[in-house]
């Protein structure tokens, strides 16, 4: 790896921190050749900071270092992405990340219709004659019938899903898969998980 600390007249190159595991951005900061060559020997992040003039490993007062997983160089050579295990939040003033932002894992769409039943289960609690006409949902339907009903759908989904797997029609297979996955949803939901629940089962299993 060839870094180009030369293209700018200070010596430093930008460093974007990113979480490994969620993948979200932390912070910006800026390294010089030396402060590269400590990260890659004591395996915590260390930057140049402009303002002290110096070397600084992050977190070496508050404890909450940046441990080295992995970088990556772009394509000019001169612009750090570091890959990191966050030891407790990351910016100076006590959140996660630097925007103000939680660090959690975001499955993308999977996320945002996770967060779009859990309003439905919110819903599914008000009595159902002080409920609004746009608050009918198929979601809040299925809640009002119980948790039984709900796991009864899934099953039912599995049987459909393994069904369309044996056969040649994957637009049925994907059909169901993608029932399958919604009413999954809405069990989980109904036990009190979330898909970051089976993520840190899934981790504990990881060998």
């Amino acid at each position: 790896m060839t870094i180009d600390f030369n293209k700018n007249n200070d010596g430093l190159v930008p460093a974007i921190i990113q979480d490994a595991t969620t993948k979200n951005v932390l912070m910006l900061g800026y390294m010089n050749e030396e402060a590269f060559k400590k990260t890659q020997e004591t395996k915590l992040v260390t930057f140049f900071s402009r303002t002290k003039n110096r070397l600084w490993t992050k977190g070496e007062e508050s404890g909450n270092v940046l441990n080295l997983v992995d970088l990556k160089l772009d394509c000019d050579n001169d612009t750090l992405l570091i890959f990191v295990n966050p030891n407790g939040p990351t910016c100076h003033k006590g959140s996660a990340t630097c925007w103000n932002e939680e660090n959690n894992s975001n499955f993308g769409f999977f996320s945002t219709l996770e967060n779009t039943i859990a309003e439905r289960v919110e819903i599914s609690k008000i009595d159902p004659d002080l409920r609004q006409d746009n608050q009918k949902s198929y979601v809040v339907s299925l809640f009002d019938k119980g948790i039984n009903k709900i796991a009864q759908k899934v099953g039912e989904e599995a049987v459909e899903t393994v069904i369309e797997a044996m056969d040649t029609n994957d637009e049925l297979f994907l059909y169901e898969s993608a029932d399958l996955m919604f009413h999954y949803l809405m069990l989980l939901q109904a036990k009190g998980f979330t898909l970051k629940d089976i993520e840190a089962e899934l981790v504990k299993r990881q060998k």
